[in-house]
């Protein structure tokens, strides 16, 4: 692939991510939200990430490793494409058996299981598309799964629109109406993503074949532990929230929480796109010896760019932007979010030299990270929620994605190699030394709507990133990705 496709389906997934899902989660889930009330959406964003927390049995690593392998070994396509789908529907059904039997111990009865089994079916899909779309991105079709990223969100935004504002039933918006939205649109998008991808395998038939079930599982199991421990210590924060608190408290918490962190998941969404690109790059890369420092010291520029300057931004237009949303639970929500939002900066760079250390293989040390991340969040978790409730979580988050990040960096310099002084740290510092002082100021010597304002910062930003040269249009220009 060369630098310019590198940089137009970067720029293109980026766009279409940008232009769907910020509405689907700022506008449709707020909605759902603000009707059905931070009680109800609380339960169901508590559920959904206990849901998430076992994540591992549904996947087992397969869709990193897939990506990793095929992206390195495409005339493996066939044989694995027919052996992984029934062993995804094997474990789907081993997901079930895990959550109702958790569930239940952890005290869910009644319309709580009824809410966990169809949220478990919309993980099962969910998990079974991104497999899907693993194969597309691995092929390095990028331009083909930058629009399947983006289906499933458009018909959400379609069936929750119509349901929400479009006066098709007289009946108050019920929470389960947007999970089962969620699991007509999972399918339809699945359907698009698989026809695709059978064009490209050829599959004739499934296979039923235990050996190979078993050596891709061992090969893909450090891939599964790291994306468990991962899971527990970035979704727990809410179902601590849930379950350590009286009833109805925990819930409400857990929806207030869930406003702060939404604001975070859409930002978080902009990292996570830069991880589908740079995973099957560096795999290649790294097994054909090539030179990695020009695609990490631009990726880590770009990110640096995006996520300091969204948080210098939305920490000092908090108040307003959270009246935007959620005119109910102002105060509670702008105190969560003042400090989650924190997070944005570690995650981003996890997503960056997280990648990298995957691509690399070097799971045992990933897995070492994420459970120290654990321990660190289930603690302060612990010692805070009882006293702070939901700031005690947002304490706890950025406490531990900040710790993750900084080990991952300290271990991407050790194993792989990467020069401290190839990316841009005086640039960096610049940067930020001269964004600060303007956005503090900002509110004060602008007049206009906060819209038009946040917009201007962000242009400044932009601006800023070019003129210090944190952001290089030569060396973007030149740095090269060949097959």
């Amino acid at each position: 692939m060369k630098q310019k496709d590198f940089i137009f389906n970067l720029g293109l997934l980026i766009f279409l991510n940008l232009l769907v899902k910020p509405f689907w989660m700022l506008g449709v889930d707020v909605g759902v939200q603000n009707s059905v009330g931070a009680e109800n959406y609380g339960l169901y964003f508590s559920i959904n990430n206990f849901a998430l927390l076992f994540y591992m049995v549904l996947d087992m690593g397969t869709a990193n490793f897939n990506n990793r392998n095929i992206a390195r070994n495409t005339q493996l396509l066939d044989k694995h494409l027919s052996n992984i789908i029934v062993l995804r529907i094997l474990l789907g059904i081993a997901y079930f058996a895990v959550i109702f039997a958790v569930g239940a111990l952890i005290g869910y009865r009644g319309n709580q299981l009824r809410l966990l089994f169809w949220i478990g079916l919309n993980q099962f899909l969910s998990v079974f598309l991104l497999y899907v779309r693993s194969n597309i991105s691995a092929l390095l079709m990028f331009k083909t799964d930058s629009v399947i990223s983006v289906t499933d969100k458009l018909l959400m935004i379609l069936f929750c629109g119509m349901l929400l504002w479009g006066n098709v039933t007289e009946q108050p918006f019920r929470i389960e109406w947007f999970v089962w939205s969620q699991t007509v649109a999972y399918l339809i998008t699945i359907a698009i993503a698989l026809g695709i991808v059978l064009k490209k395998a050829h599959l004739r038939r499934l296979n039923w074949n235990p050996a190979f079930f078993i050596v891709i599982l061992k090969k893909s199991f450090p891939y599964a532990l790291v994306t468990l421990l991962m899971a527990c210590y970035y979704r727990m924060d809410s179902v601590l929230l849930e379950r350590m608190l009286p009833a109805g408290v925990g819930a409400e918490q857990s929806g207030i929480y869930a406003s702060a962190f939404r604001l975070l998941d859409v930002l978080t969404m902009v990292a996570y796109l830069f991880s589908v690109i740079l995973l099957p790059l560096f795999s290649k890369m790294l097994k054909q010896k090539e030179d990695i420092q020009p695609v990490v010291r631009t990726s880590f520029s770009l990110l640096f760019l995006f996520s300091v300057s969204a948080v210098v931004i939305l920490y000092v237009y908090r108040q307003p932007l959270i009246q935007l949303f959620y005119p109910d639970i102002v105060d509670e929500s702008v105190a969560v979010f003042r400090l989650i939002i924190l997070g944005l900066i570690p995650i981003s760079m996890n997503y960056l030299f997280g990648t990298l250390l995957t691509a690399n293989g070097s799971m045992k040390q990933l897995n070492i990270i994420a459970l120290v991340g654990i321990v660190i969040n289930v603690t302060v978790n612990l010692l805070l929620i009882p006293k702070m409730m939901a700031i005690g979580s947002a304490i706890a988050s950025f406490c531990t994605q900040f710790t993750v990040a900084f080990l991952q960096f300290l271990f991407t310099l050790r194993i792989i190699g990467l020069p401290f002084s190839s990316l841009p740290w005086l640039r960096s510092i610049v940067f930020l030394a001269i964004l600060l002082p303007v956005a503090a100021f900002a509110p004060t010597v602008l007049h206009f709507s906060v819209i038009w304002q946040l917009l201007l910062l962000a242009a400044f930003a932009l601006a800023l990133g070019f003129a210090t040269g944190l952001v290089n249009f030569k060396e973007v220009k030149e740095f090269g990705i060949r097959n």
